[in-house]
């Protein structure tokens, strides 16, 4: 392949329109080629992919992703990506939709269309909502976040403000994108997130561990609560509400880097390890429940439901519906000591 091609494609990640490619040299028999022997994807009409590449990239964020940018690179006039796209190019955590859409979004009144893999948007935003990522034209964290919960809806949309906001966006700027959507459809939902999202989540699953704690209706959600143990070291519980503490699971702690996970050890050690801390947290007057990432969703979540209201009323019944003054003069000091943040 001739290294002008080569190096277009790298530097613009992977992908080439076909009058660029035209233009270096590349005869339309030669483009034919490359498609049949799949050294090239199309990626969007009249922009083609590194087929390496695209096949490396996973179907919900990467394949979507390199789709926007295509689509974004044949438009004559200024699309940006925006939505899902913008989540991913941005680096912030969404849930994974049924159907993985590229969005691109020009200015215009508030309309869409969806044409092949690729979803239209006409909204208004502010130039200064538009930032570069790796060369292409992006919407910004903040308003991604109200996009994507108009989109998605709460529960998705909550774990996208939660990533926005532990990356360093403000509640207030969250508040300031939201406000030119006052009679956006769906705009009401990115109220009540924008409300809920809080930084101290620390992943999707903790997120979503909140929602359905907060579905529960019984009492307000602390998150990252600090319990000194009798060994001396402190256990950072995932969230709490009175005397019980909900302890949210994924396999990502029990997978190795190469497996795509944090563990260190062995799983039958982490699993060991996990098990001998709640014992430790519950001897200090505290209930628990063990969420996973199966009980948020579908029939999981209604008997997840159950299990953790069944739990938190026997803490109650056990220990009182007020947080203990020792587990709360213990926590205030930890948290001074450590400076865990707080809601933002």
């Amino acid at each position: 392949m001739d290294p002008r091609v080569v190096a277009r494609l790298a530097t613009q990640g992977g992908l080439i329109r076909r009058v660029d490619a035209l233009d270096l040299g590349v005869s339309p028999t030669t483009i034919a080629g490359y498609l049949k022997r799949r050294d090239w994807v199309v990626a969007h009409r009249g922009v083609y992919g590194d087929a390496e590449l695209w096949d490396s990239l996973d179907p919900y964020r990467g394949q979507p992703l390199m789709r926007a940018k295509a689509a974004v690179m044949a438009m004559r006039r200024g699309w940006v990506l925006s939505h899902d796209s913008a989540a991913h190019a941005l680096g912030l955590e969404m849930l994974n939709p049924e159907r993985p859409y590229a969005h691109i979004t020009r200015p215009g009144f508030t309309n869409a269309w969806t044409k092949g893999h690729v979803k239209h948007h006409l909204a208004r935003y502010r130039q200064d909502q538009v930032v570069d990522v790796d060369g292409h034209p992006t919407l910004e964290r903040a308003r991604t976040v109200c996009d994507v919960v108009r989109e998605h809806g709460l529960r998705a949309g909550l774990v996208t403000a939660d990533s926005a906001m532990r990356a360093g966006v403000a509640r207030g700027a969250l508040w300031e994108a939201v406000d030119v959507m006052r009679h956006w459809p769906y705009v009401t939902t990115v109220r009540q997130v924008i409300g809920l999202a809080d930084p101290r989540a620390e992943s999707a699953a903790e997120s979503l561990g909140r929602d359905l704690v907060l579905g529960l209706g019984i009492g307000d959600v602390d998150l990252q609560f600090p319990v000194a143990l009798s060994t001396g070291s402190v256990a950072w519980c995932d969230l709490r509400v009175g005397n019980h503490v909900f302890e949210v699971h994924g396999r990502i702690k029990v997978l190795t880097p190469e497996q795509g996970g944090v563990a260190d050890r062995e799983a039958r050690d982490v699993v060991f390890d996990e098990r001998k801390r709640e014992r430790l947290v519950t001897a200090e007057g505290l209930g628990a429940t063990n969420l996973y990432w199966e009980d948020f969703f579908g029939a999981g979540r209604a008997r997840a439901v159950k299990r953790a209201r069944a739990d938190w009323e026997e803490s109650v019944r056990r220990f009182g519906a007020v947080l203990h003054p020792r587990l709360e003069q213990n926590a205030r000091m930890l948290r001074e000591r450590y400076g865990r943040r707080d809601a933002g």
